[in-house]
């Protein structure tokens, strides 16, 4: 009797997961490239330009009455969101990679990210409120007319104090974990030649409010240096990977055209103002990578 049950099971169609097989059910490895993450680029593209360019157009257009000297202006709020959506959006970023790096890693850079762009908003906040009280930003602290008269004299370090806050140790804990994160997103962004690797028309749409804020950031951080090692490390990564056979997806492509974009504009920006004296004389050096907050403060601002 079990012998005639084992032979009518043995005689019934079986699912095979072999692809060989007729019948099979099992769905080879996917064709298709990455998808474009476009809603997670573009989120990321808005917020940037809002929560981070936004924030002192928004204190300047706003009346001052509506947000006292001693109390958060509405450029502070949107710093406040800013600390919290963009690296809720780098970790969404890495989930999508398809070579998860590190956790650890992204952990500790997302944890310095956000100590990093806090002790910016505290101090920039209180930078913002010099300019209203007549602080020219092409200028440094000590030729400052409102800084340079004060008594006692040992102010005037605690001004610098802070600008060292602001524009160097704030931007380095803020954007070197930033960059970081995005290179070892872009390490994950490689895979087989195939017909869909072609960058969608939203990618293209994107392509310039992506590399413009880019430029934004890396003349206003003053932090052109890193900006082209992450961009070397980028070229670096592509040719080894290329060699393996590989090409970035849609999301590499996005991203390395993106950097390209903006070293181009930032090499326009320079070119420009080569020859401005007095930017010259704040940013001397090789690399001169002037701030467009302190082309306004000179050129711009007495216009209006």
């Amino acid at each position: 009797m079990q012998a005639e049950v084992r032979k009518r099971q043995s005689n019934k169609p079986q699912s095979s997961t072999d692809p060989s097989q007729p019948g099979s059910k099992h769905i080879g490895p996917s064709l298709k490239g990455p998808k474009f993450h476009f809603q997670l680029w573009f989120f990321l593209t808005v917020q940037n330009w809002i929560l981070d360019f936004g924030r002192p157009i928004v204190m300047i257009i706003l009346p001052l009455e509506w947000f006292p000297l001693n109390k958060p202006s509405a450029g502070d709020y949107f710093h406040m969101a800013y600390n919290v959506i963009t690296p809720f959006l780098l970790l969404k970023l890495i989930e999508r990679s398809s070579r998860a790096p590190p956790r650890s890693v992204v952990f500790l850079g997302v944890v310095t990210f956000v100590m990093g762009a806090s002790i910016h908003l505290v101090a920039d906040s209180i930078n913002h409120r010099l300019l209203l009280s007549g602080y020219q930003l092409h200028l440094s602290v000590r030729e400052n007319p409102i800084i340079k008269d004060l008594k006692p004299a040992t102010l005037i370090d605690s001004f610098e104090l802070l600008y060292f806050y602001d524009e160097q140790l704030g931007h380095l804990m803020w954007y070197i974990p930033f960059f970081i994160i995005l290179f070892l997103y872009f390490t994950g962004c490689f895979s087989q030649v195939n017909e869909d690797q072609k960058m969608p028309v939203s990618g293209w749409m994107l392509l310039g409010p992506s590399a413009l804020y880019y430029w934004y950031l890396v003349t206003e951080g003053q932090i052109f240096e890193l900006f082209v090692l992450t961009f070397l490390a980028m070229v670096a990564t592509v040719i080894h990977r290329r060699r393996k056979g590989l090409v970035p997806d849609p999301n590499g492509h996005f991203l390395f055209l993106s950097f390209s974009a903006t070293m181009c504009l930032v090499a326009v920006w320079v070119a420009w103002l080569w020859g401005d004296p007095v930017l010259r004389k704040k940013y001397p050096g090789l690399l001169y990578v002037p701030e467009p907050w302190a082309y306004y403060t000179l050129h711009v601002k007495d216009r209006h």
